[in-house]
């Protein structure tokens, strides 16, 4: 019966285990720890926690030991399921603690976003071996950490541990997820020196890190140099293609892409669908979505009519949106309200945009994003009142707005700035250039637009807010310390304010720099006063 159990788990067969399970219970015949075992890691695997419980119970109702084996099977069951309570008032029952249930803890924690659980496992250890260290390093990458990631994965070379695959694509990943270029080279250099570059997983890790740091010729470079490329080689490139705003080039390598007899995917349609959208190509987001359906038979999910309520939103087609939303063959989720909503936003739509909101706070009623606009509304329509309201409600529920937040890297360091931040050691001397750039840029016609400021302040202090957001200090560390000819490169947690997008085009004229800005969905490559994105965004 052991056997038999494990074969079917090893053939991720996990319902023909449970159902082997069921007839041991009706023929009589009393399961043996290493049957047990088998079926909950079946559990586990499958995320069938409601069944990994009823094992439990037949454990404690049969009066079983529950010896370091069942209580390993039981952590790991629990933790794979996400119910960390249980596997971790599991563990604690362990002495010793073994490296396979820790890491299967810190796993567990990490898909729940609670790193600092995870590390105290993790430093808890006696022990790591690699996987171990790739769990840890991942729940970094996958928890918006990525500098705490690079950070253990360089502990991992000093102790002189040779990661694999799974390590490096989780550290690739982190990398992506800083945009810091520099670290993308240089990761780039020790995958290829340690006997990585071959792969094809890795290659399509490192054209999606070398996108999300800012540089597309790398990223196209990489793929290029492919001896063999699979559909998500093709997507990965079409994305990188579309989060630059370069749809024509999008366009161009989907055409390639079948060329080739590559077939695409569904996330292949909606790369090609966001690069239409960010655009403004109407016609051709409509021609692809169509042979979408009508050609490759591939049946459009909620994030593909999302897609197209975002290109008819963007364009201001709203009517056409709204169409799309009545449409669908099923109800609007949050997406697809917040494709509308934000359109709304986009184009001063306050009466639909409040509507939008609304059906999206149905759905997830502490969507912050959607409760941040209708304060932005009302804001705007002064009705302070209703402002103070929606504020004291997310306080009672523990949302807050997200804080805007820039990184930039000079010299192999990394440096993160909040808005008015004065915590940097350089502070004095950046608001002293912020200062003597905002004087230039008014002799070129700059005037602080103060529309994105929400609160209730005087126009002067508005002015003040506006000048402060994260990526102008960041900009202006950037031109205090950087090489005179170098490329500005910022990275921002936020969608870029009309204020600061004004602003990063005239810095670019003003003062002859490059300027590479990746906002929340895309990038924004400011040359000679002139962005990227055709103010198109």
């Amino acid at each position: 019966m052991t056997s038999v159990a494990n074969s079917y788990c090893q053939s991720e067969l996990f319902d023909d285990a449970l159902e082997l399970f069921e007839e041991m219970k009706c023929a009589d015949v009393e399961a043996d720890k290493f049957v047990l075992s088998s079926i909950l890691s079946a559990c586990g695997r499958a995320g069938n926690l409601d069944y990994g419980k009823a094992i439990h119970d037949y454990i404690i109702q049969n009066g079983l030991e529950v010896d370091a084996h069942i209580r390993c099977a039981l952590v790991t069951m629990y933790a794979s399921c996400g119910c960390m309570d249980m596997a971790q008032q599991l563990y604690d029952q362990m002495i010793p603690k073994n490296m396979v249930v820790s890491t299967a803890m810190i796993s567990g924690y990490s898909r729940h976003g609670r790193v600092m659980d995870a590390r105290l496992i993790f430093d808890q250890m006696v022990e790591k071996d690699l996987v171990c260290w790739s769990a840890m390093i991942s729940c970094y990458a996958e928890s918006d950490q990525p500098q705490e990631a690079l950070r253990l994965f360089k502990e991992l070379q000093i102790l002189g541990i040779r990661p694999d695959q799974v390590t490096m694509l989780s550290v690739i990943s982190a990398c992506a997820h800083l945009g810091v270029l520099d670290k993308a080279k240089w990761i780039h250099v020790y995958v290829d020196k340690n006997g990585f570059g071959g792969t094809l997983p890795i290659n399509n890790a490192l054209i999606d890190m070398y996108a999300k740091c800012g540089s597309l010729e790398r990223a196209r470079d990489v793929f290029e140099k492919m001896t063999r490329k699979n559909v998500i080689s093709w997507t990965s490139m079409i994305n990188a293609f579309a989060m630059h705003g370069d749809a024509n080039n999008a366009l161009s390598f989907f055409q390639k892409m079948k060329e080739a007899n590559v077939e695409p995917n569904r996330v292949t349609f909606v790369g090609v669908l966001y690069a239409c959208s960010h655009s403004g190509l109407v016609e051709e987001g409509r021609k692809v979505f169509a042979a979408m359906i009508n050609e490759h038979k591939i049946t459009p999910t909620h994030e593909h009519y999302g897609c197209m309520v975002d290109l008819f939103g963007r364009a201001n087609l709203l009517r056409e949106a709204v169409e799309i939303v009545e449409t669908m063959p099923f109800a609007p989720n949050v997406v697809i309200w917040g494709s509308l909503m934000a359109a709304c936003q986009i184009h001063g739509e306050t009466e639909l945009g409040e509507f939008a909101a609304k059906r999206l706070l149905e759905l997830e009623p502490d969507h912050h994003g959607a409760l941040v606009l209708l304060s932005n509304i009302y804001a705007k329509e002064r009705k302070w009142q209703d402002v103070g309201d929606l504020r004291q409600l997310m306080k009672e529920r523990g949302i807050s707005k997200e804080r805007g937040c820039s990184r930039i890297e000079l010299d192999s360091e990394v440096h993160e700035f909040l808005v008015a931040d004065r915590n940097h050691k350089q502070a004095d001397e950046i608001y002293k250039k912020l200062d003597e750039v905002v004087r230039r840029l008014k002799l070129a016609g700059y005037a602080p637009n103060t529309n994105s400021v929400l609160v209730d302040l005087e126009e002067e202090e508005k002015k003040e807010v506006v000048l402060w957001h994260s990526e102008k200090l960041a900009l202006c560390y950037g031109l205090i310390n950087g090489a005179k000819d170098s490329c500005i490169r910022i990275v921002k947690n936020l969608r870029v304010c009309e204020d600061c997008h004004t602003f990063m085009k005239l810095v670019s004229k003003v003062y002859g720099r490059e300027i590479v800005v990746r906002d929340r969905t895309r990038f924004h490559h400011y040359r000679d006063g002139v962005c990227s994105c055709r103010d198109y965004w």
